[in-house]
């Protein structure tokens, strides 16, 4: 089953465009489980037990498991094999490089890992994006408009009469099918340009909700299409929920899946 197809099940079934950020910081992860040598697989398998019936679709970022070395990467795998069969799964590594070096980070990604999706940057240009879209069935998000307060130092930058981020979404309409956009919610007037240029087809990954202080409402209003084609990321807000606990995480994924459905067009 491809990405997008496993993606519109999971919405349909959940009614859900809350994708799940499991970016685990040993940290934060509550007292009982930090000092046990599995204890970011606990933690994993606590978030996806408590929102596995609230989402459509989780996204790792490789970050927080790779700071940990061997036990880390032994983590990604383990929690991958947790999460249903029926929810996709986004790794979120922004790769790239040349074309070969690109490549291996596909295999890495979509063979390895088994992701569903991915996210890469798009600096590099085409030749160093083919080898992800090589992979017809998984779906690559390419770095748009991203969340951060300093993106406009590059992102907006003029090339000609546009923008470098308008720039990136005419290259993602034309580079083919199965890629869409990141752009943050925190953004959401570009949120609505970046639409209008890719289309209707495409779908958005739309992070910066919760503690970055995005705008949902507005996010939704100028992303969605019928309803779906945007996937809403969520991770520090819900994921350490009245301390990381089963009963908090499980009550916020709820109340982020339905704040989102009060705003889906």
């Amino acid at each position: 089953m491809g990405f997008i197809e496993k993606l519109n099940r999971a919405v349909s079934k959940n009614d859900s465009l809350l994708c799940v950020g499991l970016d685990v910081d040993r940290d934060k992860i509550p007292k009982d489980l930090r000092e046990k040598p599995d204890g970011i697989i606990k933690f994993n398998e606590r978030v996806i037990t408590n929102t596995c019936d609230f989402v459509c679709c989780y996204k790792l970022n490789l970050a927080f498991y790779e700071a940990y070395g061997k036990e880390g990467f032994f983590s990604i795998l383990e929690t991958l094999d947790m999460i249903p069969d029926g929810i996709p799964v986004i790794i979120d590594g922004k790769r790239n490089d040349i074309g070969n070096t690109a490549r291996m980070y596909a295999k890495a990604i979509f063979e390895v890992l088994k992701g569903d999706a991915t996210t890469v940057n798009p600096y590099l240009g085409y030749d160093s994006v083919k080898p992800f879209l090589n992979y017809k069935d998984r779906y690559t998000f390419i770095l748009c408009k991203t969340s951060n307060p300093s993106a406009r130092d590059i992102q907006d930058l003029k090339v000609g009469n546009k923008k470098l981020y308008q720039i990136v979404a005419e290259k993602i309409k034309d580079w083919g099918e199965n890629c869409g956009a990141v752009v943050g919610a925190t953004y959401p007037d570009e949120v609505k340009e970046i639409r209008e240029i890719i289309g209707k087809d495409r779908i958005l990954l739309v992070p910066g909700i919760g503690k970055q202080g995005g705008d949902l409402k507005k996010s939704l209003g100028y992303g969605c299409v019928e309803g779906k084609n945007v996937i809403i990321n969520v991770s520090r807000g819900i994921i350490y929920a009245e301390g990381g606990s089963p009963e908090g995480i499980r009550k916020t994924a709820e109340r982020y899946r339905d704040e989102i459905n009060k705003f889906r067009p």
